[in-house]
């Protein structure tokens, strides 16, 4: 067995017993392509796309409420009218700017993914986090990373 099998059996396991959905399903689509013996072919085209299709997945789910008509103009000048609103709005800004730096990061140090994986495995299997990703937690370790270099 190769190493990266193995490692991806413990990330099944992980995902099994954490019942993170998402991993386990990720780390089976893995799997199966190693055993088909396409793994060469279709990693790398996963790889760099991948992000970009997480992403417009998301942007999906995030726009159907106002395709099916369950948010419209009315509700967006309704919330506006709130300081939670104004304080979501924001925060939705400052989170798409740090998965912005999350993308830079990624597509420049691949292997960083590793220590960000192991980070939110971590955080859903002992405080029962939430798994959105790597993406935001690439975007704030891009952010802290300059703020460092900043002032070295």
């Amino acid at each position: 067995m190769s190493e990266s099998v193995a490692f991806l059996l413990l990330l099944l396991l992980i995902g099994y017993i954490a019942k993170n959905q998402s991993l386990f399903v990720a780390v089976t689509v893995l799997l199966v392509l190693k055993v088909l013996m396409v793994d060469a072919k279709f990693f790398t085209f996963i790889q760099s796309r991948g992000i970009n299709w997480g992403v417009t997945i998301i942007t999906i789910a995030v726009l159907t409420p106002i395709a099916s008509g369950e948010i419209g103009f009315k509700d967006l000048a309704d919330a506006l009218k709130s300081v939670y609103a104004w304080i979501a709005l924001l925060s939705g800004m400052a989170v798409a700017l740090l998965a912005k730096g999350g993308v830079t990061l990624l597509a420049k140090d691949p292997h960083i993914t590793t220590a960000l994986v192991f980070g939110t495995i971590l955080a859903v299997s002992l405080f029962q986090g939430v798994a959105v990703g790597p993406l935001i937690g690439a975007g704030i370790a891009y952010t802290v990373m300059k703020f460092f270099e900043f002032f070295r």
